[in-house]
């Protein structure tokens, strides 16, 4: 808390209104140059040549040379490899209706949120408008298969599978209590939690990673729970344990009352379901004030690596220290998109600035390599493409815009292109062993999800 203490000495009400201009404000005031950003139409592969003998039927030459150019079936749902990114886009009906998009802020809930599982379905989890988050499992179709699951949940943040089920982030109702505040208001107090389910989406475990409890409320000094303000997370895993990353609200004594601060907390969790104590790379508090965390396992290093963007000193950072990948401007712009591996070493990072998508290329801290991209947009998403590529995306009026690049130098390669899918500030990307790429977006309806996937490419 040492390390925060300096940034955070504000009281409840002085904290409620700053951080809220800071990042949520981009939100509004960034959508009609998103809008006008315009990507070039969609690439479509071209179809193989085949050479044709005299007779009518296909030579053995031709045969072999149409096999040779023919896109390869990949992974276990066999998608197809193209020479070009290639795109679908899938209704998916569902079995309880999902919330809407409302602001995109990053104080507003979450609508819905994809998992890639290691068979090439997914998990597709969503809000609904009755106080539950569902879970239903999609087939290499990208459509639901089976009966959804529910749990009870008033938020949710993400969701990640592995051979054995996976887990959810989202949030539940908690309790304030009756400890005065020193100023202003920050209510709710709610509880983030871990749920494990298994193949068949049925809870095995439910683990909270805030720490209210029944003799310690929101109010109650040392507290960490979910309030209105900055609270979304994300989740990763290295194959045996769980992290959850994400915006956390911080109660601390000042007399005979309490302030409310804001930060952000990671913690690990185990298969069983018990925090993992004393975890090298969890922490109690680490950016602040701070939005947009972000987290990835990398094996390589076998660390969880985490960022966030912060208005101390108004910058994307690694948290716990401090240390600063990309400095910013304290102008309510800042953004952190997403964080996913280099090829060879490192990270890479997509932010924005004044409605300008960057990419920072970082190991421990200062970014080694800054990339201003043609996209302008206050909400860049950023996913693993495959080997060697990674996927930049961002909205681009009705639509969401798309940009490949080289994961080991960062430049751009190819020609933009357009999926047809309504974009959400604050939805991840995800990325499957097959090489593709999967995106929850609005659907048609209330009732209805669109899944846009791009294929992998060869």
């Amino acid at each position: 808390m040492a390390a925060v203490a300096v940034a955070l000495v504000v009281a409840a009400g002085a904290c409620s209104k700053s951080p809220t201009s800071s990042s949520s404000a981009s939100s509004s005031s960034l959508s009609t140059s998103a809008a006008s950003a315009g990507p070039s139409d969609a690439v479509t592969p071209a179809a193989p040549s085949v050479s044709v003998a005299p007779s009518g039927s296909v030579s053995p030459a031709a045969s072999a040379a149409s096999a040779a150019a023919a896109p390869a079936a990949t992974g276990a749902c066999g998608r197809t490899k193209s020479a070009k990114p290639v795109t679908k886009v899938t209704q998916v009906k569902l079995s309880a209706k999902v919330v809407g998009y409302g602001g995109e802020g990053d104080t507003e809930k979450l609508p819905m949120a994809i998992a890639a599982r290691p068979d090439g379905g997914s998990w597709l989890a969503w809000l609904g408008t009755g106080g539950k988050v569902y879970l239903g499992k999609l087939g290499c179709d990208d459509k639901l298969v089976g009966t959804p699951t529910s749990f009870e949940g008033i938020d949710l943040q993400d969701v990640q599978a592995d051979k054995t089920g996976g887990v959810l982030l989202l949030t539940r109702k908690g309790s304030c209590g009756d400890t005065p505040l020193c100023g202003g208001e920050s209510s709710p107090c709610n509880t983030m939690h871990m749920i494990r389910f298994d193949t068949s989406g049925k809870l095995v475990w439910q683990r909270q990673v805030t720490n209210l409890s029944s003799s310690r409320t929101g109010y109650d000094d040392g507290a960490r729970f979910i309030w209105w303000y900055q609270h979304h997370g994300r989740l990763a895993s290295d194959g045996k344990t769980f992290a959850a990353y994400f915006g956390v609200a911080i109660t601390v004594k000042n007399g005979s009352c309490v302030d409310i601060h804001e930060g952000d907390r990671m913690q690990v969790v185990s298969a069983s379901g018990a925090l993992v104590s004393g975890h090298r790379d969890a922490f109690e508090v680490g950016c602040s004030h701070a939005w947009t965390s972000r987290v990835v396992w990398d094996p390589r290093t076998s660390h969880y690596v985490t960022v966030c963007a912060t208005d101390n000193d108004c910058r994307i950072a690694r948290p716990n220290p401090y240390r600063t990948v990309a400095a910013g401007t304290c102008d309510g712009t800042l953004f952190g998109g997403d964080l996913v591996l280099a090829k060879s070493k490192g990270y890479w990072t997509a932010w924005s600035q004044g409605g300008k998508a960057r990419l920072a290329h970082f190991t421990t801290g200062k970014a080694d390599t800054s990339i201003t991209t043609s996209a302008s947009t206050g909400h860049p998403h950023l996913a693993a493409y495959g080997t060697g590529r990674m996927l930049l995306t961002w909205q681009s009026g009705s639509s969401i815009a798309a940009q490949v690049y080289d994961s080991g130098t960062g430049k751009a390669t190819g020609a933009k292109f357009t999926i047809a899918a309504k974009d959400h500030d604050y939805t991840a990307l995800k990325s499957y062993a097959d090489g593709s790429i999967a995106y929850p977006a609005a659907g048609s309806s209330t009732s209805a999800i669109t899944i846009a996937r791009v294929l992998p490419m060869s």
